[in-house]
């Protein structure tokens, strides 16, 4: 599924956050979203994710306009969407209840799991889609811990395989590795690359310029707002068209 945003505007109580913003997200790509604190990342992934409807602007999945479609479209459309936040946020439950969530709250949940190969539910109970998922993210020893005494590092990689199992088109992801150490944040960056593997385009909002470089595709810079420059990684990096691309870059670009 292909991701349209074009022409995005959208404020709270009279103050601009995204002015005429355009972004395209295509399967099997990562983009990365960089830019400072505040400059209007989490909005950005909200709009797109459709939990906020833009000011002025559209988006589109596969051409169809999301706020021109049925509700039951636009519900069609939202279970396609996986995001991550930068808060876990998981339930009291186990592991492997936890990364089950997204199949159960989708109607054609128990369909999946009876017809396709990867919805296999093994003899202790756990849908092969949920193994498979916490793999991905090195955690299939834990499928059966009570989610709540995980460490930080680990809650946010089970917040990944729970948007990762329900195979989404398209994967949103707000700062997932702001708070966590190397060896978690090396994790989760392999993740994002194996989701890019399975033909699921991925957004990863981030103010780590570094990360970007590693796993981005493209990159799209916003400052104060704006996507200044969006182009292929190493060329924003390395010969950016905008001096405030190439300041941010150097760190000279103080917010």
């Amino acid at each position: 599924m292909s991701l349209r945003a074009a022409g995005i505007e959208h404020g709270y109580d009279g103050t601009p956050v995204l002015q005429g913003v355009s972004l395209n997200i295509d399967p099997g790509e990562v983009v990365g979203i960089v830019g400072p604190s505040g400059v209007g990342k989490t909005t950005l992934l909200r709009i797109l994710a459709l939990f906020e409807r833009q000011d002025e602007g559209t988006v589109t999945y596969d051409g169809t306009d999301v706020w021109t479609a049925t509700e039951s479209e636009r519900l069609a459309l939202r279970r396609r969407i996986g995001m991550v936040f930068q808060d876990a946020s998981l339930f009291d439950a186990s592991v492997s209840r936890n990364v089950a969530y997204g199949l159960r709250v989708r109607r054609s949940w128990r369909e999946r799991l009876r017809s396709s190969v990867r919805g296999a539910v093994r003899k202790n109970g756990t849908p092969d889609a949920v193994r498979e998922a916490l793999n991905v993210v090195g955690l299939s020893d834990k499928t059966d811990q009570h989610a709540p005494s995980l460490s930080g590092g680990e809650a946010q990689r089970v917040s990944f395989a729970r948007a990762l199992a329900y195979d989404p088109d398209v994967l949103l992801l707000d700062e997932p590795t702001s708070d966590l150490d190397p060896r978690n944040t090396s994790v989760l960056e392999d993740a994002v690359l194996a989701a890019s593997d399975r033909n699921i385009g991925v957004a990863v909002a981030t103010h780590d310029m570094h990360q970007a470089r590693r796993i981005a595709d493209r990159v799209a810079v916003l400052l104060d707002g704006r996507i200044i420059e969006v182009g292929p990684t190493e060329q924003v990096f390395e010969n950016p068209d905008d001096i405030r691309t190439a300041k941010f870059v150097d760190g000279e670009l103080v917010y």
